[in-house]
C-alpha cells in the first residue's frame, strides 16, 4: 500500500517527465550544432560516392583505415547497455536503477553508425546486399552480419520492455504526440498480472543478451584473427575485444550520465554514488585492458615470428610509435592515476578518465587496423597510410549524429526509468534486508 511519503515521492518524480512535455531553447541550439556536423558529413560522403574511394586514404594493401576502426570502436561502445545493464539487473545491483535506461540507449543506437562504417568503407552502399545475396557462410564477414543483427533485435527488445510502464505514464500525463504514446503502451495498466509477466520477459531478455553481446565483439575479433595477418592471427583476440568492448562501453556511459545529470538538472537520481561504482568497475577494465595487451605483446615478442616482429617494432618504436604510446598513456596510466585514489575518483575525474579511455580505445583500434595492413606478409610493397578530410569528417559525423540521436530519444522518453525508480523505492529496501539476513547462517531474529 503506497504511503504518503511514496506518493510525495512519486509525484516528485515526475521532473523526469518535463524533457518530454517541455522543450527548452538550449536544446535546439545544440540540435543544431549537432546537425551542422551531420551535414559536412553527409556532404562527404556524397562526394566520396561521387569521386569514389579515391578520396580516403585507403589503398592496396591498406585497404581498411578510419573506417573499420570506427567499426569495431562503435561496436564496442554498444556493451554499454544491455550488457552491463543486464549484468547489474541479474546481480540485484539496487543502484542500476537511475542509469539502465541511459546504457540502453547507447546500445541501440551506436550499433547503426557501427554498420554505417562498414558500408562507409564499401564505397557503394548497394554491395552490402552482396553479403545477403550470395551469403558465403565460411567467412566472419557474414557471421558478423548474422550477430549483429540477432544482437540490434535482442537490444531493441530488451530497450522496449522496460520503457513500457513510463510510456503509459506519459499517455496518462496527455503528452504528445498522444497517438505514439497509446500505440506504445500497449493497454498497460500496472495490473499485477501485467506486472509479473513484464518483471519476467525483462529477466529473460537479460540472461539472452549477456551471450549474445559477448558472442558479437568475438566475432568481430575474428574478422581479424581467422586471417594469417601478423598479429592478427590470435586466440587471444576473442577475449581481448569483448574486455575493450566493455571498457569504452563503460567510459561512454559515464560521460552520457554526466551531460544527462548536468543538462536535464538530475542530481538527485545520477549521485556521486553511481559515478563512484561505475568508476570502480572502469578501474576494474582498465587493469584487465592492460593484462590482455601485455599478455599479447609478450607472446608476440617472445615467439620472435620475423613477420610479426616487424609490425611489433613499428608500433613500439617506428612510424605507430606515437599513436601506441598515447594509446597507453590514454588507457592506462592517465585512468588508473585516477579511478584508483577515492580522493580524485568523483564525477569530474570519472569523466576526465572516461574521455581519456575512448580516445585510447579507438586509438587501440587504428593500431591493430592499420600497422599489420602496411606491413603486409606476402610481398608486397610497404604502404603508409593517412586519412583525408573526408574520412575525419565522416568520423566526426557519425559521433555528432549518435548525441543527436541520444538528444532526441530524450525528448520522446524518459531517460531515467521512472517506474523502476519508484519500484525500488517501494520494495528494494526490504528486498534487500531478506537477501542480507539470508547470506549469514542461523535464523535472524526481527531487532526488538
Amino acid at each position: 500500500m503506497e504511503t504518503d511519503r511514496d506518493h510525495a515521492h512519486n509525484e516528485r518524480d515526475l521532473v523526469l517527465l518535463q524533457p518530454v512535455i517541455a522543450t527548452r531553447r538550449p536544446f535546439y541550439y545544440l540540435a543544431l550544432f549537432f546537425l551542422g556536423f551531420t551535414s559536412i558529413a553527409f556532404f562527404a560522403w556524397l562526394w566520396q560516392l561521387k569521386q569514389g574511394l579515391g578520396v580516403t586514404g585507403l589503398n592496396v594493401p591498406v585497404y581498411w583505415g578510419f573506417y573499420i576502426t570506427n567499426f569495431v570502436f562503435f561496436i564496442g561502445i554498444s556493451h554499454a547497455g544491455t550488457l552491463i545493464s543486464a549484468i547489474l539487473r541479474l546481480c540485484h545491483a539496487e543502484w542500476r536503477r537511475s542509469i539502465t535506461r541511459a546504457a540502453e540507449v547507447i546500445t541501440v543506437l551506436v550499433l547503426f553508425f557501427g554498420v554505417g562504417s562498414v558500408i562507409m568503407d564499401l564505397g557503394r552502399p548497394e554491395r552490402a546486399l552482396n553479403v545477403l545475396l550470395h551469403p558465403n557462410f565460411h567467412s566472419p564477414l557474414l557471421w558478423d552480419v548474422c550477430s549483429i543483427t540477432v544482437y540490434l533485435t535482442a537490444s531493441t527488445i530488451y530497450l522496449y520492455l522496460p520503457l513500457i510502464p513510463d510510456i503509459a505514464i506519459l499517455r496518462d500525463h496527455g503528452a504528445k504526440p498522444a497517438w505514439l504514446y497509446r500505440r506504445l503502451a500497449i493497454g498497460w495498466c500496472a495490473s499485477e498480472k501485467q506486472k509479473r509477466v513484464l518483471n519476467r520477459a525483462i529477466s529473460v531478455m537479460a540472461v539472452l543478451v549477456i551471450p549474445i553481446a559477448v558472442s558479437v565483439h568475438t566475432v568481430v575479433s575474428w574478422v581479424f584473427a581467422m586471417t594469417v595477418q601478423p598479429m592478427w592471427h590470435s586466440s587471444i583476440f576473442g577475449p581481448y575485444f569483448v574486455v575493450g568492448a566493455i571498457f569504452s562501453g563503460i567510459a561512454s556511459l559515464l560521460i552520457v550520465m554526466a551531460l544527462i545529470r548536468r543538462i536535464y538538472l538530475l542530481q538527485d537520481y545520477l549521485k556521486p554514488i553511481h559515478f563512484n561504482n561505475l568508476g570502480l568497475l572502469l578501474l576494474v577494465m582498465a587493469l584487465l585492458w592492460f593484462y590482455f595487451t601485455f599478455a599479447e605483446f609478450i607472446t608476440t615478442f617472445y615467439g620472435s615470428d620475423p613477420s610479426h616482429l616487424v609490425v611489433f617494432y613499428s608500433k613500439l618504436s617506428g612510424r605507430y610509435a606515437v599513436p601506441f604510446w598515447t594509446m597507453v598513456v590514454t588507457c592506462f596510466i592517465i585512468p588508473v592515476g585516477i579511478l584508483a585514489r577515492r580522493k580524485t575518483r568523483t564525477i569530474t575525474g570519472c569523466v576526465i578518465a572516461s574521455i581519456s579511455v575512448n580516445i585510447g580505445m579507438w586509438l587501440e583500434r587504428f593500431t591493430i587496423v592499420v600497422p599489420t595492413l602496411s606491413q603486409p606478409r606476402l610481398p608486397w610493397a610497404k604502404a603508409s597510410y593517412s586519412p583525408t578530410w573526408v574520412e575525419v569528417a565522416i568520423t566526426i559525423g557519425f559521433g555528432a549524429t549518435f548525441m543527436f540521436l541520444y538528444m532526441l530519444f530524450t525528448k520522446f522518453f524518459p531517460i531515467v526509468s521512472i517506474w523502476e525508480v519508484q519500484e525500488g523505492r517501494e520494495m528494494a529496501i526490504p528486498e534487500v534486508v531478506e537477501r542480507v539476513k539470508s547470506y549469514f547462517p542461523g535464523e535472524v531474529l526481527p531487532s526488538a
